[in-house]
């Protein structure tokens, strides 16, 4: 799982990778029409959507020359498991301050 965490977060880091997330949410495209939108070179636009491809979260299919990409089947679950164990952790860590700076507060008074 760890491995496969490291890809996503990886794939996700870049603002353009996002970007091409939030594209292919609202439609599929090909290579070219993704490179056109973000003003990108194509073996750029290749890069970035192979990252994408290696984590799941973009699949492609070639259609005769054009290569169409797609939202692929990783739903981000194991990653939004992570993010709640850890906004828990960090949760518990400031209830734990808040109620240390309370028993000092009252102590001082």
């Amino acid at each position: 799982m760890v491995q496969c965490l490291d890809t996503s977060f990886a794939a996700l880091s870049d603002p353009t990778r996002r970007g091409i997330l939030e594209r292919l949410g609202r439609e599929d495209a090909s290579i070219t029409e993704l490179a056109e939108g973000f003003g990108m070179t194509l073996t750029g636009m290749k890069k970035h959507v192979q990252l994408l491809e290696e984590a799941g979260l973009v699949t492609t299919e070639k259609i005769g020359r054009v290569r169409r990409c797609r939202l692929g089947p990783r739903r981000l679950d194991d990653e939004t498991a992570w993010i709640n164990k850890y906004r828990q952790m960090l949760e518990a860590r400031l209830d734990r301050l808040g109620a240390f700076l309370e028993r000092t507060k009252d102590s001082a008074s």
